[in-house]
């Protein structure tokens, strides 16, 4: 818990900043807001999936870290920053390039587009950013310093939310919230859309700068020093990293486009319909975190084990953890059942969108257990850097069960019988995530029992 807390409150302060993003765009104009919300849709799939290949740093660390060689930890944190640069460069690069093909081969209304594709441009500068941060961060969390990632991430909101205010509204905007002129602020234009990438951008690179600092300053990291004689790109340390990383930044990628995809099919079931799917899934998503935090600091606590050469006590910490995971889903369940209404509430005053979504929110209870589970064996599994698996399970989990078995269920078969609907869809996200639970708890008894 101690590990989990500290990431558990990062992950809310980073999702925090999606959030400051398109409640100011959409104070701003219609346009703007959904600007903001078809560029994130392209950027964010890229930025999880460099996150997710850059988290197979920690397992490595950790087990270097437990088998108390912190000399072999330097060259690998040096490979990771190559990588993250790298991945980096790519996806700015990437994001420049395929914004406004892709709006115009999927026929978004010029001035969104135009709008978005300034937006992307500005993000885009920021790309490499997160990635060394993302790996600085791995790096921290596998020496078991979870806590800087959340206060870093703490400074970056309180970045983005002046810098959002100021560029998105500019000096006029700024000038009637706070009452008094301020010379040379008055003057600035207000950027809308594109002023919120360039906030995006700006507190990517302070939470970058941060992290740096902070690693090569704090005395924690004293004994690794990974500032000083900095590593040439190494092909096998790298490999090894993308071996563990790789996979698991495919499975993320899979996981956040499979959402994408769903919600596409649901857009024709009515407005209604999308409205309920996307509030019950962001309530949902946010107490998610707690059970993905657990899952991350499992990662730690079974690689830090398995470096002290202690198999049966790595194999206890996982499935103890595991059964931390269950309770942490319940508890959410308890939440969800009680305040279902009272939260929907909040959301929408739409008395349709509030019954449906609140009957989503009771279904979301019986997937909780699984999502909890499945999260949680993951990141035990990745401690034991056994990831590969993880991804072939949550490709057949998540596509052949979940989104194939979703869409048969929601559309229904012509001739045959009537769909279910929105419900069909979360009916196949139960089928799918528990048959991952499963899955993956077959493959973790299999894996632990090997280090025994």
């Amino acid at each position: 818990m101690r590990l989990a807390l500290p990431i558990l409150g990062a992950q809310l302060a980073q999702a925090a900043m999606g959030t400051v993003d398109v409640m100011m765009s959409g104070h701003s104009s219609a346009t703007d807001l959904a600007a903001v919300s078809v560029g994130a849709s392209l950027w964010l799939p890229l930025m999880l999936f460099m996150t997710g290949t850059l988290m197979g740093l920690t397992p490595i660390v950790a087990q270097h870290m437990g088998a108390q060689q912190q000399g072999a930890i330097r060259p690998c944190v040096h490979q990771a920053l190559w990588v993250a640069l790298l991945l980096g460069l790519a996806a700015g690069v990437l994001i420049w390039l395929t914004a406004e093909p892709i709006f115009a081969y999927m026929s978004v209304p010029e001035a969104v587009a135009i709008s978005s594709t300034r937006y992307l441009h500005a993000v885009a500068f920021g790309m490499p950013a997160v990635a060394l941060y993302q790996a600085l961060r791995a790096f921290s969390d596998g020496v078991n310093h979870t806590r800087p990632a959340l206060w870093i991430s703490l400074v970056g909101l309180a970045v983005n939310i002046p810098f959002n205010y100021l560029l998105i509204f500019g000096g006029d905007g700024v000038t009637s919230l706070i009452g008094v002129t301020i010379p040379g602020i008055r003057d600035l234009p207000a950027l809308g859309a594109a002023g919120c990438g360039i906030a995006t951008a700006i507190a990517m690179w302070v939470m970058c700068g941060c992290m740096a600092v902070y690693t090569r300053r704090a005395r924690i990291y004293t004994p690794v020093q990974i500032w000083q004689e900095f590593s040439r790109p190494n092909l096998k340390l790298t490999m090894e990293l993308l071996r563990v990383g790789l996979p698991i930044g495919v499975a993320i990628f899979t996981e956040v486009t499979l959402f994408a995809l769903i919600a596409l099919f649901i857009a024709s079931f009515g407005e209604i319909v999308v409205a309920a799917h996307q509030v019950a899934l962001n309530f949902t998503s946010l107490l998610f975190m707690l059970p993905l935090s657990l899952g991350m600091a499992l990662t730690v606590r079974v690689g830090n084990t398995l470096g002290q050469g202690d198999g049966q006590r790595a194999r206890f910490i996982a499935w103890n953890g595991i059964g931390i995971a269950l309770v942490a889903a319940l508890l959410i369940d308890i939440v969800l059942v009680i305040a279902a209404h009272p939260i929907v509430s909040l959301y929408s005053s739409n008395v349709e969108v509030r019954a449906l979504a609140s009957s989503l929110i009771l279904l979301a209870a019986i997937y909780q257990i699984s999502d909890a589970l499945q999260v949680s064996m993951a990141g035990a599994l990745r401690g034991y850097k056994d990831t590969r698996i993880i991804m072939l399970i949550t490709l057949a989990s998540y596509w052949l069960i979940g989104m194939a078995g979703g869409h048969l269920l929601g559309s229904g078969v012509s001739g045959v019988f009537a769909g279910l609907g929105v419900y069909g869809y979360w009916l196949g996200l139960i089928a799918g995530l528990s048959v991952a639970s499963i899955l993956l708890g077959w493959r973790l008894r299999h894996t632990a029992a090997k280090f025994c």
